[in-house]
């Protein structure tokens, strides 16, 4: 899977620099802080998140099955599946679409593992209508993402596979498999995995990026030991993705009458060093009004496809700094999310690695490039974890994007060969310190945040619409965890759902900008993301202690900017293009 190999001396300076640094600060403060009084020290001691595993209390008792439970022949058996949450019946409320895979053996017909909807009863509970709604398909499945591809007013969903992928069409609650008819199936022979929907020709049409990762032929395939990448740290293993046959991404134009065209030549898409693909994120990174596409990348340079406004992409993510990492080595990419975390009004990009690395942390520096600001940011700590779904989200709502992130290992070998790493680990759960850094908070923000799995997807979302953030996570060979955080802050937050007129109909690549006191705070309305996932896609911020907004305004894909006004705090806001004042005309595409 991964051979991210960051330098040992360069990992041992900086954690010693870096624990200078904090030790410095921590002497510091005790020579200039003043004693707290008690109610302070109670306060303090206080956790600012406390997570509880909801999961079979909810009723989201099904079983993820993936591969053997045992040790991994091949690397299909090890990327685990992804998780949507999403309005599927339009009743408000999100309900939660879980990918389900298979094994090598494979299972007697009509007896094998399916993908799972659950549907929100409003209460805290979820129920299974998976037969229902015509979601029931068996096979390799991989990732997900959702988006209104027709613009018929209902969330459509697109789940990869290795094999076939599948589009549900979605008809009023019920679903109807059209990714043939509609020629978004592929070939059958490369591998799925990230997707996100996206209107790169801001045409009001919801086209499709699909991130593949390996042409695996599984009778051609080395098995564990037979090769140079078929071991890690010298014992056998599953072989992959090095040494194997990389997979291009592939890019579908919705041409407006239900059917796609595959344009990946044409739009450059395969014009990449970048393989092994994995998950997909969309922003405009340089605020162009045009949106990008951001590639997590295994073992390889990750990729960030620069849209030229002409029905064509550029990979620039060398000379955007975020192919590689600040020693300019290429790592295992898994996951990847999108966030302003440092309130600069610049998005930034977070993505998961491989164990014997940490994850990395790109800042938006406003002209086109990017920094590596992993080990500034105090994310830089923790390299024996593996990881994979993670999100920007503020948990504690004070406006300022926390961190979560879904670990597992891919070997169970790393258990009994003593290899550095669990092959089931915990959550790490960092809070936004709301200067540039972060602090790690896992040790105290509950069972649902320390217990230990293979984790891989990861989605969040405000279940229960009242402005707190759950997460929900597909665990290998395990039943999924919905974490529901039992701390109330007593901060505010704004949340929106956007609706597209000339637009998408979901308003998918809008750029949201609220001012609101001192601090201005912006998102996009996207989909994809994390690892291999979709989050909620109503996009939600934390205000701290701020009662009301000052002002909010929405950069369409048409390219209409509008202000909307007396907008309510700690509720939902639907916001209608062209419904608002208009700040610019809805001019042509430059």
């Amino acid at each position: 899977m991964s051979r991210a190999r960051r330098a040992t001396k360069i990992i041992a300076m900086k954690k010693m620099l870096f624990g200078t640094a904090l030790l410095a600060l921590l002497l510091s403060n005790l020579v200039t802080a003043q004693a707290p009084t008690e109610p302070q020290k109670a306060k303090d001691l206080a956790p600012i998140a406390y997570f509880t595993d909801n999961a079979e209390k909810a009723g989201l008792t099904m079983m993820n099955v993936f591969g053997g439970s045992g040790i991994k022949k091949y690397i299909i058996e090890t990327t685990g599946t992804g998780v949507a949450v999403f309005d599927y019946d339009n009743d408000g409320w999100p309900d939660i679409f879980i990918v389900n895979g298979t094994t090598l053996q494979g299972f007697p017909a009509g007896n094998g593992p399916t993908s799972h909807l659950y549907h929100n009863n409003h209460d805290g509970t979820f129920t299974d209508v998976t037969v229902k709604a015509g979601l029931v398909a068996t096979g390799w499945g991989q990732g997900v993402c959702v988006g209104d591809y027709d613009n018929d007013g209902w969330e459509d969903l697109y789940v990869t596979y290795y094999g076939k992928n599948r589009l549900y069409h979605n008809d009023h609650g019920v679903f109807k498999e059209v990714a043939e008819k509609a020629g978004v199936a592929g070939s059958g022979k490369a591998w799925g995995t990230g997707c996100a929907f996206i209107d790169y020709n801001r045409d009001g049409h919801l086209d499709l990026m699909v991130a593949n990762y390996v042409d695996l032929d599984l009778s051609t395939t080395p098995a564990p030991g037979e090769s140079t990448a078929c071991a890690w740290k010298g014992v056998p293993v599953m072989c992959g993705p090095r040494g194997l046959r990389g997979a291009k991404n592939i890019l579908y134009l919705n041409r407006g009458d239900g059917t796609f065209m595959d344009v990946t030549t044409k739009a450059h898409i395969d014009r990449t060093e970048g393989h092994y693909a994995f998950s997909v994120a969309t922003l405009d990174y340089d605020d162009d009004g045009w949106p990008d596409i951001y590639v997590a990348c295994d073992s390889a340079p990750n990729i960030l496809y620069h849209n030229n406004w002409d029905g064509t992409f550029t990979d620039v993510a060398v000379m955007a700094g975020v192919a590689f990492n600040e020693d300019g080595r290429e790592q295992a990419g898994m996951g990847a999310t999108v966030g302003d975390f440092n309130g600069d009004g610049r998005l930034d990009i977070f993505k998961t690695n491989f164990s014997d690395d940490t994850p990395t942390l790109y800042r938006n520096n406003g002209d086109g490039i990017f920094s590596d600001v992993t080990f500034a940011a105090g994310l830089g700590l923790h390299t024996q974890y593996l990881g994979w779904g993670t999100m920007f989200f503020d948990f504690d709502n004070d406006g300022w994007p926390d961190l979560i992130l879904a670990n597992g290992h891919v070997y169970p070998e790393v258990d009994k060969f003593h290899l550095g790493s669990g092959y089931l680990e915990p959550r790490v759960l960092y809070h936004n310190n709301g200067n540039g850094t972060f602090t790690d908070v896992s040790a105290n923000a509950g069972p649902g945040i320390n217990a230990a799995s293979s984790a891989r997807g990861l989605a969040i979302g405000d279940l229960w619409n009242d402005g707190q953030l759950s997460i929900v996570i597909s665990n290998m060979n395990a039943r999924p965890s919905l974490l529901v955080n039992t701390v109330r802050s007593g901060n505010h937050w704004i949340a929106f759902k956007t609706v597209g007129t000339r637009s998408n109909r979901d308003g998918i690549g809008a750029k949201i900008t609220i001012r609101a006191g001192k601090r201005t705070l912006v998102d996009e309305v996207r989909s994809g993301s994390s690892y291999i996932s979709q989050s909620d896609m109503r996009v939600h911020f934390g205000l701290g202690a701020v009662t009301k907004i000052d002002s909010v305004q929405v950069r369409w894909p048409s390219g209409l900017v509008e202000r909307f006004e007396n907008l309510s705090v700690d509720a939902f806001n639907t916001l209608k293009e062209g419904s608002g004042i208009a700040v610019s005309p809805a001019g042509k595409k430059p």
